[in-house]
């Protein structure tokens, strides 16, 4: 019997343990994440910005830009979101 209640105990608590460790990791994944995506959109901008004006822009060129603009203009989206709601949270 006492070791059925220690079982028990152990295996909440170790749950309770593992929630709080996924928690955290999840939390510096997310601000980890954000940075990079972040510096990809800003570079990805710039570049169109810049090849916009130089004789190599062409319309292959902006679609391909284009397809790698929007995804990331989601996901900074996404990231403001969570960091208000996370913000508000508090």
């Amino acid at each position: 019997m006492l070791s059925s209640m220690l079982s028990t105990v152990s295996s909440t608590m170790s749950a309770a343990s593992t929630a709080s460790v996924v928690t955290t990791f999840a939390t510096v994944g997310v601000s980890e994440i954000s940075v990079i995506s972040v510096i990809c959109l800003i570079v990805l901008l710039s570049a169109s910005e810049i090849l916009s004006a130089s004789s190599q822009w062409n319309k292959r060129l902006s679609t391909m830009l284009n397809l790698a603009i929007v995804p990331m203009v989601l996901t900074f989206f996404l990231i403001v979101g969570y960091k208000v709601i996370d913000v508000v949270g508090r």
